[in-house]
């Protein structure tokens, strides 16, 4: 007798047509013990899924999404980071004297605060004493580099025979003047044998505005490291200055530099050859020796060059009793930042 019986999975052949036709495709079985098969086909067989972990493939899907994720992240921080490389480069970021955007050198929270700019600033200002053929100028002068690079005015060092400087923490250095430029009354001199100086961050005059919150560090008089505070009172001043090495020095010396504005002439002659430039205007208080010093704004990066200010004629003729009456003047550091590749290659005029 031929069985009919086929195990699972084994029913390969075509079900009857007809109603009932399908409980008459077997034969009884030979044997009890086994079951009688099905009346239909079943569907292949298939295990069950096994209780307990989510299926393997499914977990190797969820992390191959957390692997893509992490590597999307990695190269958009690399992508990031390579942008900012490449505006710092662009900028200058590398060297502190071509930054072309504000930093933040104080704390956020001691924005504004006087004796925090102070602290934060005054190491990156010096004093400057140039030694003449009529007797002596003394200036300020702001760090740049670590190694010594100051920019000041021109009429500080105009005409020096020898060129000293003092640092805040009392330490004096010989200074060669490496270029000048006239044209804008600025000057770069480079100190001998210095190194890890606190050079100053150079802001971005165009964004100062009115109002704005400022302070002036300096050394008038000699007095060196010396404060003042005070708001931009104007700005795109025309103010007019000598070029000739004789008058830039004002009288014989002592500080009370000439200079040309609204039409009248401040602190003496200016003569004959002269040159013009746009100025931000301060109340700071600004007397004799704050000249090549900082004006700084609330996050403490330059934003000038003090570079005059007005001493009433109706004081006295000696730079001792001549002061501030919050009218001063200090170039943009923006004009500034354009103009020390031409002194950096030594340019002289």
């Amino acid at each position: 007798m031929t069985e009919s019986f086929r195990r699972s999975g084994e029913y390969d052949y075509d079900a009857p047509q007809g109603p009932y036709s399908q409980s008459h495709g077997y034969s009884a079985p030979v044997n009890p013990e086994w079951p009688p098969p099905p009346a239909y086909e079943p569907a292949a067989a298939s295990p069950l899924p096994a209780a307990g972990p989510e299926p393997e493939p499914r977990r190797r899907r969820a992390r191959g999404s957390v692997a893509l994720l992490a590597a999307v992240a990695i190269v958009a921080a690399a992508v990031g980071g390579a942008t900012a490389y490449g505006f710092q480069e662009l900028a200058g970021k590398n060297d502190v004297t071509a930054t072309g955007t504000s930093t933040a050198v104080v704390p956020a929270g001691k924005k504004g605060d006087v004796a925090a700019i102070a602290a934060a600033v005054s190491p990156s200002v010096v004093e400057i004493n140039a030694t003449l053929d009529n007797g002596s100028s003394t200036g300020s002068g702001v760090i740049i580099s670590s190694n010594g690079e100051i920019v000041t005015n021109n009429h500080v060092i105009a005409g020096a025979q020898s060129v000293k400087v003092r640092t805040s923490d009392g330490h004096s250095y010989t200074a060669d003047v490496v270029g000048t430029d006239s044209s804008k009354d600025l000057a770069l001199i480079k100190l001998q044998g210095a190194s890890g100086l606190r050079a100053a961050s150079l802001g971005d005059s165009s964004s100062v505005q009115v109002g704005d919150s400022v302070v002036a560090i300096g050394s008038p008089e000699g007095l060196t490291g010396t404060v003042t505070s005070g708001i931009v009172s104007a700005l795109d001043r025309d103010v007019t200055v000598p070029t000739d090495e004789s008058q830039a020095q004002g009288q014989g010396g002592d500080g009370s530099w000439p200079f040309q504005f609204g039409g009248r002439n401040f602190n003496g002659d200016t003569g004959s050859s002269t040159t013009t430039y746009k100025a931000i205007q301060t109340d700071a208080s600004l007397n004799p020796g704050n000249s090549g010093g900082a004006l700084i704004d609330a996050a403490g990066n330059i934003i000038g060059i003090n570079a005059a200010m007005y001493s009433s004629s109706q004081q006295a003729s000696s730079s001792s009793d001549a002061g501030s009456i919050g009218l001063g003047f200090a170039i943009p550091v923006n004009t500034v930042k354009s103009d020390l590749a031409k002194l950096r290659s030594g340019g002289q005029n």
